[in-house]
């Protein structure tokens, strides 16, 4: 169902720039209480620090960098309970947890994925770049030859991933969601093999268009795509980059 108006309230919140583990533990309290209705649906939009993170069908050969050589570069390590293979999260790319009670009317596991991917490729067309999808891989892509308009897969001549999507469903309650490269530092991602893909290429907003959109700026014109997408009354943004990431910090708790 599209958004509409007086959809359910659809909390959203900036979280900045965060070290992976303690957004991790934050989310499965988030979850907790989610399952449990004492907070509603929550989007939490941010940024982490460098890290690899592994889902539960990851490969370790698909982390190309030596422990040692990954921690000389600043860059943490992870292992999550999300679905899919190795990915990389760093500063300027778009992450997006949303923490969803999907019951009772939206228990289908591959059409909360598509959303996700219609949301990121809602949010890259605002930027004059065209986005769709590929049999068989999960996520947002590109074609790097022809950046302003997705061709269809068939015509598709130079596929690139500039969105990816890992996410966890627990009694009908959603955790992890997507990250999308607006202006990341795409190196990182030559410490993996971006979600097992080998052959296929990484991208970004800023590599296609030359634009670097500050994240925030970003983040605010998602929500009404997130709304649109999930059927929600969306908060505005609120900014809690330098709050600490509790309920009770952040007046979640029913």
């Amino acid at each position: 169902m599209d958004g509409q108006s007086g959809g359910r309230p659809l909390t959203a919140i900036w979280l900045g720039r965060r070290r992976y583990e303690p957004v991790h533990r934050f989310m499965q309290s988030l979850v907790d209480a989610r399952q449990n209705d004492r907070v509603g649906d929550t989007l939490l939009l941010l940024e982490h620090e460098p890290v690899v993170t592994l889902g539960r069908a990851a490969k370790h050969e698909h982390v190309l960098l030596p422990e040692a050589a990954r921690r000389a570069r600043g860059v943490e390590f992870a292992e999550t309970g999300r679905g899919g293979d190795v990915t990389y999260h760093g500063p300027g790319q778009l992450v997006a947890y949303p923490i969803l009670d999907l019951k009772p009317d939206r228990c289908d596991v591959r059409r909360y994925v598509s959303d996700l991917a219609r949301v990121m490729e809602e949010i890259v067309r605002l930027y004059g770049i065209g986005a769709g999808r590929l049999s068989g891989k999960i996520g947002t892509w590109v074609d790097r030859a022809s950046p302003g308009e997705w061709p269809g897969e068939s015509e598709t001549r130079d596929p690139a991933k500039i969105g990816a999507i890992g996410v966890r469903i627990s009694r009908w309650v959603t955790m992890h969601g997507f990250a999308l490269n607006v202006a990341p530092d795409l190196s990182g991602f030559d410490l993996i093999v971006p979600c097992g893909i080998a052959d296929l290429g990484v991208t970004s907003v800023a590599a296609l268009t030359g634009q670097e959109p500050a994240l925030t700026e970003v983040a605010r014109r998602s929500l009404p795509i997130f709304e649109r997408v999930f059927g929600a009354a969306t908060s505005p943004l609120r900014d809690a980059t330098h709050q600490e990431m509790s309920l009770e910090a952040l007046e979640l708790s029913a």
